[in-house]
């Protein structure tokens, strides 16, 4: 996953910028984290470092897929989605491995670049329940819900072994 600084020398250069930087630092929480610690719950909350990279890569493919995209992916959300049950996303267990989940993760996050880098930030998104939004709109979002997983797992690294920071 690129880290390296970039130039907002345009809105679509900033945006995904901006993205890729909060992307980095979700992974960088998990870097060096066995699969039992990632499984761990240390605060109040059910998080966990591992529940937040998988719920992330799942909704990465989801917004970029599917909702900006129209790709239809059989056996998977929206056709498998209950209605309130998002919290299946962040669900793992002991079959879960970091490794696993940072590699879909990164995999999502290419193709993710690939249609964003392909379509007008006006381009309105393909699924019908959000044919009112753009991907501009999506990236903004994208940043700061991975800005908000990414500072979750913060706390929940530092909790776990004192490491702090997220870049």
């Amino acid at each position: 996953m690129a880290t390296e600084e970039f130039s907002p020398s345009n809105e679509r250069d900033a945006l995904g910028g901006f993205l890729d930087k909060q992307r980095a630092g979700l992974l960088r929480k998990t870097e060096g984290v066995s699969d039992a610690d990632a499984l761990l719950t240390p605060t109040v909350s059910s998080l966990s470092l591992m529940g937040l990279l998988k719920h992330s890569a799942l909704w990465e493919r989801r917004w970029f897929q599917v909702i900006v995209a129209g790709r239809v992916l059989p056996g998977e959300w929206p056709e498998t989605a209950e209605e309130g049950r998002f919290d299946e996303d962040f669900r793992v267990d002991e079959r879960d491995t970091v490794k696993h989940w940072t590699a879909y993760f990164e995999e999502q996050a290419a193709i993710s670049r690939e249609i964003a880098a392909g379509l007008p930030l006006d381009t309105p998104c393909a699924y019908p329940d959000l044919s009112d939004r753009n991907l501009r709109w999506v990236l903004h979002h994208m940043i700061e819900e991975t800005a908000r997983h990414a500072g979750h797992a913060d706390i929940i690294r530092e909790t776990i072994d004192g490491r702090t920071g997220i870049y």
